[in-house]
């Protein structure tokens, strides 16, 4: 700053000095002729020899003052994006940027992905009672129309189709139940559950636990093994990079910003539909409801997600499918330990 300071500083002095010597008064004329030639050769020397400090603001520098504000940000990829990708991620960064209108009474929507009829159905009715305003349910059904015991789910089915196990037929069914439960506008969070899920904690938790939080609970994770990134496939390219691939669980939990952004995509949800597949080349399987939303998020927003799943499961014996807890697996002490896991 001094040195910023330094020519009017000088020319005020030299004014000043100007001034209060005692000369012979030179006629008008003569005199601004001088002053202009004074000024004249102090800019001249500020061009020939600017500042050296690359902080110093210089009138005639190529860049300007403040010379960051003008120049290009370095590039944020490594290689172009495709127009695909631009016109994506514009969409993407507008509604991340678009704070969401709050409701006078926001709710949090149970997406219920099921074959048929809900065998746990009573015991949800005992986890929804006495809060009626604050969730809202919606059931997609793959197989059979399911019959229900509680008012809380009559009249809750959305249109359905079916669903393969492993296919992208689950992450469509995903995204349909998504775009019901977005046609409500108090929605704020929304929770994908199966027919085998149960609540082990009460409503009350749950419903501020996800109104409070600001990220979504999007399982993601690297798996470099032979079902994690060894399902990977160059066919993705150049959209999604192999160092992007990411694994996680089915069953998340997520706001409603994020809830828009898988409606709005296309190009990465296409890219999964045909290139993450049973039986592809090569005898690899992948699993597009493994991978796409933790791969779709890992690349677009990472600080937005928890990187885990509120919805607890057991994968501990190593077989394609979670454990299966039984009647006689089911104490008092197990389901407090599933209850206080962090």
């Amino acid at each position: 700053m001094k040195k910023e300071r330094a020519w009017p500083q000088f020319i005020r002095n030299l004014l000043i000095m100007v001034g209060s010597r005692s000369r012979p008064q030179l006629r008008r004329p003569t005199w601004i002729i001088v002053l202009l030639s004074i000024v004249c050769v102090f800019l001249i020397a500020a061009y020939v020899y600017p500042p050296p400090s690359p902080s110093s603001c210089s009138v005639f520098s190529s860049h300007g003052c403040g010379s960051s504000a003008f120049e290009l940000p370095p590039a944020a990829h490594t290689r172009e994006l495709t127009d695909a990708e631009v016109q994506s991620r514009v969409v993407i960064n507008e509604i991340l940027n678009y704070y969401p209108v709050q409701t006078k009474k926001p709710k949090v929507a149970f997406l219920f992905l099921t074959p048929g009829s809900l065998p746990f159905e009573k015991l949800w009715h005992m986890f929804f009672q006495g809060h009626e305003g604050k969730f809202s349910v919606y059931v997609h059904s793959s197989k059979e129309k399911p019959i229900h015991v509680s008012p809380f789910f009559v009249g809750r089915d959305i249109h359905s189709e079916p669903v393969g196990w492993g296919k992208i037929s689950m992450v469509e069914a995903e995204r349909r139940l998504l775009a019901h439960a977005l046609l409500d506008p108090d929605n704020q969070h929304f929770v994908l559950l199966s027919e085998s899920c149960i609540p082990v904690r009460r409503f009350e938790f749950v419903y501020n636990y996800l109104l409070l939080t600001n990220v979504s609970f999007i399982d993601s994770y690297v798996d470099p093994g032979p079902h994690g990134n060894g399902r990977y496939i160059e066919h993705m390219l150049p959209e999604v990079e192999k160092k992007d691939f990411r694994k996680g669980s089915q069953w998340f939990s997520m706001k409603r910003q994020h809830a828009i952004i898988v409606m709005a995509d296309s190009l990465y949800f296409t890219k999964f539909k045909h290139h993450c597949r049973p039986n592809m080349e090569g005898n690899r399987n992948c699993y597009a409801d493994e991978h796409y939303l933790p791969t779709f998020f890992t690349m677009l927003d990472p600080g937005g997600i928890a990187n885990w799943s509120i919805t607890y499961v057991d994968w501990s014996e190593g077989k394609w499918h979670p454990r299966s807890f039984r009647a006689r697996d089911i104490t008092y002490q197990v389901m407090k330990n599933i209850a206080h896991l962090s």
